[in-house]
C-alpha cells in the first residue's frame, strides 16, 4: 500500500491545481455534504474514504456558507500538513481524532474538492478503507504496518502498510513487487510469531484481520528453488544428498522415493499418481493454487494438496535422483491416524484416502446445498444418469472428479415382491474380483484301524464352502473306506484341538492345521440289548522325574500322536481295553519276550501270578477278590481299585504290564473320574478320554519313537490345482454379473417395508479419463487373509470397454472407450510383510521405468504382466493424445536439462 501511495502521490503532484471551474457555493455544499455520495451517507465495506485536515475543512465550510465567492475566507488548496509527522515519509501522526484533527470524506466528494481547489504541492492523498468488524463498520485511519523480508536475505526489511481487510494474496503480490520476483517463480509467505516460531500462511484468501497480524510483524517471502524444493524444508540430515543432487540434471519424473520404513505402499501409490499426465500438469502449472479449499470441513485445510504438489514439483524438476517424502508422510499421519508410524498397509486403502483427500482439498464447491438422492422411478436411464451426475457435481467438483470419477448403474431386485430399484452412483476406481477356483487343497493324514499300516498322507481337493463330510468323501475316493467310518480331528501339540462333526464347515480348517482322519468302526446294535461301539480318544503320556530330594516321579508329559480307537461298549473291561490298545500300538510297541519276563524281580513275579489267577477266575464271582490280584490289576488302570475278572477267552500266561491307563480331561493334563463299574463291565458317564501312561524306562525299552512318527505318502502328494491365466476382461465380466447380497448387507425394500436378500447388478455407464482398476487379490475369512497369485493378462494398449459400457454409444467416437496402460502397482509377498513396486510410463519421453523405492531403472513393456500386478492405471486414448509423445529410440535431451538414456539406471543407496 505504501508503494501505491507513492505512485498516487506522483500522479497527484501533477494535478494539484484546480482542474475545473467550481460550481456555485450552494451546489458545492450540497454535493459534499448532503447528496447520495456526500459525507453524511453510510459507510460501505471495502470502499475508500479520505482524510482532510479539520482546520481547512472548517474554513471551506465558512466560505461556502457565506455565499460570497470573492470573500476573504477562501480556503485555498487542500492542505493536510498538520496531519503528517514529517514532509519526507508522509507518516501520519499518532492519536489523531476525527472531528478535532480531521474529517472523513467519501471518494466522490474528495475528488470533487481536489478538482475545485487542488491539493498542496507534494502532499499525497490520505486514502483509507472501510472495514467491517464483528459489530460495526469503520474507516481504518491507521492501517497495519508490516515488515516484509525475503527468506534468502533476512536482514533487509521493507515497511508496507495494509488494511485489515486486505488479503494475504495482496500482501504476497506486494512482496513480489517489492523484491522484483519473476512472474514464473513460485512464492509463499510465512509470519514470525512473538515466540520466535514461524507459521505458514496457507490460505491466500484470508484477510489480515483473519490471521490476526500485529503491527510491525515480520512477514517472510520464500521462493521455491529450481529443483522444486522449498529452502525451509531442506532437512539438515539430507544436506549431503541435496549437495550431491545440486548439479544433477535428468529426465523429469524419473525420480525415486526413499523408503522411510515400510512406506513402499505409499511410494508406489505416489509414483502411479505422479505419472497421470493431466493430474501432474495441473500441479506443475500451479492451477491448484486457485482451487485450494481451506474451509471444507471434509478436507484437510489444503495441506495434503500442497504437500503432494511439493512432491510432484520435486520429482518433475529433473534435479533429483531420489527424494525423501518425510513431510508428506507427516501430513498423512496427522490427518489419518491409521497411517501413523511405520506399519505396512494396503496400497489400495492408502490410494483411496489420498484421492479423497486431494479431492476435498481442491473441491471447487465452497457451499454445498442439500441434494435429495432418488432412484430412476421409471424414468429413462439417460435422464436418471444425467440427474445423478449433476447432483454429484453440485457437491463434488475438483480435478480428481474430472480425472478419475465415472458412473455406475446399480440395479437391485427384491426376491419377494420383484420391486426393481435403479440408481446411478459415482465411482473413483473399479475393484474387480478375480475368477478363482471353488475348490481348495487340504493336506490330511489317514490313520487306518489296521495297526500294521503306517499313517498315510493325502492331498485332497474339497469345496471351499464344503463340509467335513465332503472331506471324508474325497478321501474315500482315494482309499476305498466308507465316509461313515471316518472321524476328522485337528491335532495340536500331541492332543486333540478339535474333533469335528460331519455337518461342520470346512472354512474352520486352516491350511496350516494338522488334520488327522481316523478309521473307526461303524458297528451298529445287532439285536435288542446290544450296544454299538464307542470311540475313545487316547493320549500318550510319559512320567517325568521330579527334581526333589527323594527322586520320586512327578508330572506327566504328552508325546506322539493321539489315537481315536473303536472299542465295544458292551463287555468292556480294563483288561480288554489294555489289550485292545496294546494291539493298536503293536507296530511301534514291542511286547516283552520270555527273557524279559524271566529277568523280572520278585515283585513282578508275584504280580504275574496274581494276574494269572485273575485270568483263571474270569467269569467267577467278583466277591472277595484276592488282595494281591487287586494290586496287580490296579497297575493297569492307574491305581484305583478295579473289579476282578478279565477279558473273555482262555487264560494265558501273564505278561509284563507296559503302561497304565487313566481317564483324563480333553486336554490330557489332569486325571478325572468319568467311569462307572458294573461287575466286570466299565461304562462312561460322558465322552471319555483315556491316557496311556508310560514309565520312562519302559518307554525307552519297548516304544519305537522313529517308527511311531513314520508315515507314507500317497500318490496324490504334490497335486496342485491348475491355475490358468485369466484375462482382465473376465474380471470385468465377473464384476458386472448378478450377485445376491449377504446377510450382513441386506437391502431395505420400500415396497415390502423390510430388509431383503436382494440381487444386485452393477453396470458401467460412464468411464473417466483415467481409469484405476484394483485387482482384488486378497481373500479375507474369519481366521486369515489369503493372497491370490493368479496371473491376470491385461493389455498394454487398446483396452476396449465398448462391450461393458451400457450407455448408448456414438459410432463416431470409438476412441472414448479405448484405454492405454500408464502405470502398474505390483505387490510381492503377504499383506503384512509384502513389498510394493511400480511400473510407470513417463508422460514426456513415453519410456517405461521400474520404481522400487529410491531405485529407478528402465523397463520394457513385456515386464508389465506378472502375478504381482495389483492396481492398474489406464488412460483414455483421446486424453492421452494431448499429453503423450512417441518413445524416442535413443537418449533425448533439451537445452535446459539432460535426460537419462534408456540404458541408464538410477539407484541411490
Amino acid at each position: 500500500m505504501a508503494a501505491a501511495e507513492d505512485s498516487t502521490a506522483e500522479a497527484d503532484s501533477v494535478d494539484r491545481e484546480p482542474q475545473e471551474s467550481a460550481p456555485t457555493l450552494a451546489s458545492q455544499w450540497r454535493r459534499v455534504e448532503n447528496c447520495e455520495e456526500g459525507r453524511e451517507r453510510p459507510l460501505r465495506p471495502g470502499e475508500s474514504w479520505f482524510l482532510v485536515e479539520q482546520h481547512w475543512y472548517k474554513q471551506w465550510e465558512v466560505y461556502v456558507q457565506g455565499g460570497n465567492q470573492d470573500s476573504s475566507t477562501f480556503p485555498g488548496c487542500i492542505n493536510n500538513a498538520e496531519l503528517f509527522e514529517d514532509q519526507v515519509n508522509w507518516r501520519l501522526k499518532e492519536w489523531l481524532v476525527e472531528g478535532e484533527d480531521y474529517v472523513l470524506l467519501p471518494e466522490a466528494a474528495w475528488h470533487q474538492l481536489v478538482s475545485w481547489y487542488g491539493l498542496k504541492h507534494d502532499q499525497p492523498p490520505i486514502e483509507r478503507k472501510v472495514v467491517e468488524l464483528a459489530s460495526m463498520r469503520k474507516v481504518e485511519v491507521y492501517p497495519l504496518e508490516l515488515l516484509l523480508v525475503q527468506h534468502s536475505d533476512m536482514n533487509t526489511l521493507h515497511e508496507a502498510q495494509f488494511s485489515h481487510t486486505d488479503t494475504v494474496d495482496l500482501v504476497l503480490r506486494t512482496a513480489r513487487e517489492q523484491f522484483l520476483v519473476d512472474p514464473e517463480e513460485e512464492t509463499r509467505l510465512w509470519i514470525k510469531n512473538s515466540d520466535g516460531s514461524f507459521e505458514h500462511l496457507h490460505n491466500t484468501h484470508d484477510t489480515v484481520l483473519d490471521i490476526c497480524l500485529r503491527p510491525r510483524q515480520v512477514v517472510i517471502m520464500e521462493t521455491r528453488d529450481k529443483d522444486g524444493t522449498w529452502p525451509s524444508e531442506k532437512l539438515h540430515c539430507m544436506r549431503s544428498i541435496l549437495e550431491d543432487d545440486e548439479d544433477f540434471e535428468g529426465q523429469p519424473g524419473v525420480c525415486g522415493l526413499t523408503n522411510l520404513g515400510n512406506t513402499c505402499f505409499m511410494n508406489s501409490a505416489l509414483q502411479c499418481l505422479s505419472n497421470v499426465p493431466q493430474l501432474t500438469e495441473y500441479f506443475l502449472n500451479n492451477r491448484y493454487l486457485e482451487e485450494l479449499n481451506f474451509c471444507n470441513p471434509l478436507g484437510m485445510k489444503g495441506e495434503i494438496a500442497q504437500a503432494y504438489a511439493d512432491l510432484v514439483k520435486q520429482a518433475w524438476s529433473g534435479h533429483h535422483r531420489s527424494i525423501v517424502p518425510h513431510i508428506f508422510k507427516s501430513k498423512v499421519g496427522h490427518f489419518a491416524s491409521q497411517f501413523l508410524g511405520y506399519q505396512q498397509h494396503d496400497l489400495q486403502e492408502f490410494l483411496s484416502f489420498l484421492l479423497d483427500g486431494l479431492h476435498e482439498d481442491l473441491n471447487r464447491v465452497k457451499k454445498k446445498e442439500y441434494v435429495e438422492l432418488c432412484d430412476a422411478s421409471g424414468r429413462s436411464d439417460q435422464e436418471a444418469a444425467q440427474e445423478a451426475w449433476q447432483n454429484h457435481k453440485r457437491w463434488n467438483d475438483s480435478v480428481i472428479v474430472d480425472t478419475f470419477h465415472g458412473l455406475f448403474k446399480s440395479t437391485l431386485v427384491c426376491p419377494d415382491c420383484g420391486n426393481v430399484s435403479v440408481t446411478f452412483d459415482p465411482f473413483c476406481y473399479l475393484s474387480v474380483p478375480l475368477p478363482v477356483s471353488h475348490d481348495r487343497i487340504l493336506e490330511v493324514f489317514f490313520v487306518s484301524m489296521d495297526p500294521k499300516l503306517r499313517p498315510e498322507q493325502h492331498q485332497l481337493a474339497v469345496p471351499k464352502k464344503g463340509k467335513i463330510f465332503d472331506l471324508c468323501v474325497a478321501l474315500s475316493e482315494h482309499i476305498g473306506v466308507s465316509p461313515g467310518r471316518m472321524m476328522v480331528a485337528n491335532v495340536f501339540r500331541h492332543r486333540f484341538y478339535k474333533i469335528y462333526q460331519v455337518e461342520e464347515s470346512l472354512s474352520g480348517i486352516l491350511d496350516r492345521d494338522d488334520i488327522f482322519i481316523y478309521e473307526v468302526s461303524d458297528r451298529p446294535g445287532k439285536s435288542e440289548g446290544t450296544e454299538e461301539d464307542i470311540v475313545l480318544p487316547v493320549y500318550l503320556r510319559e512320567r517325568t522325574p521330579a527334581q526333589d530330594y527323594d527322586d520320586s516321579y512327578h508330572g506327566l508329559m504328552l508325546f506322539g500322536y493321539p489315537l481315536l480307537v473303536s472299542v465295544p461298549r458292551d463287555q468292556l473291561t480294563w483288561d480288554s481295553l489294555y489289550h485292545i490298545l496294546l494291539h493298536r500300538l503293536s507296530r511301534y510297541v514291542t511286547r516283552p519276550n520270555s527273557d524279559d519276563e524271566d529277568s523280572g524281580d520278585e515283585k513282578d513275579t508275584e504280580e504275574k501270578d496274581n494276574i494269572s489267577k485273575a485270568g483263571k477266575t474270569a467269569g467267577d464271582s467278583p466277591q472277595d477278590p484276592d488282595p494281591e490280584h487287586t494290586r496287580a490289576r490296579s497297575r493297569v488302570w492307574g491305581g484305583r481299585q478295579a473289579p476282578s475278572g478279565s477279558s473273555p477267552g482262555p487264560s494265558r500266561p501273564p505278561r509284563k504290564l507296559l503302561f497304565t491307563l487313566q481317564t483324563v480331561n480333553s486336554n490330557g493334563t489332569s486325571d478325572c473320574s468319568a467311569i462307572s463299574e458294573d461287575g466286570q463291565r466299565v461304562s462312561f458317564s460322558s465322552q471319555p478320554y483315556i491316557a496311556i501312561d508310560w514309565e520312562p524306562e519302559m518307554k525307552k525299552r519297548y516304544y519305537d519313537e522313529v517308527e511311531a512318527e513314520d508315515f507314507v505318502k500317497h500318490d496324490c502328494i504334490g497335486y496342485v490345482l491348475k491355475k490358468s491365466p485369466v484375462r482382465l476382461q473376465e474380471c470385468i465380466e465377473l464384476f458386472t454379473t448378478v450377485e445376491t447380497l449377504e446377510e450382513e448387507n441386506l437391502w431395505y425394500c420400500p415396497t415390502c417395508k423390510q430388509h431383503q436378500l436382494a440381487t444386485k447388478k452393477l453396470d458401467l455407464w460412464m468411464l473417466p479419463e483415467t481409469l484405476i482398476i484394483h485387482l482384488k487379490r486378497f481373500s479375507y475369512t474369519m481366521f486369515s487373509c489369503k493372497k491370490l497369485e493368479t496371473l491376470v493378462e491385461f493389455p498394454v494398449r487398446d483396452l476396449d470397454f465398448s462391450e461393458f459400457v451400457i450407455k448408448p454409444q456414438s459410432e463416431s467416437d470409438p476412441v472414448l472407450y479405448k484405454y492405454d496402460l500408464i502405470a502398474v502397482s505390483n505387490h510381492y509377498g503377504g499383506l503384512r510383510d509384502g513389498h510394493y513396486t511400480t511400473f510407470a510410463r513417463n508422460k514426456d519421453s513415453g519410456q517405461w521405468h521400474y520404481f522400487d523405492d529410491n531405485s529407478v531403472s528402465p523397463a520394457a513393456e513385456s515386464q508389465m504382466k506378472s502375478k504381482a500386478a495389483y492396481v492398474l492405471f489406464y488412460q483414455r486414448q483421446d486424453t492421452a493424445q494431448c499429453f503423450s509423445s512417441p518413445p524416442a529410440p535413443g537418449p533425448k535431451a533439451s537445452p535446459a536439462q539432460g535426460f537419462l538414456s534408456c540404458s541408464e539406471s538410477v539407484d541411490v543407496d
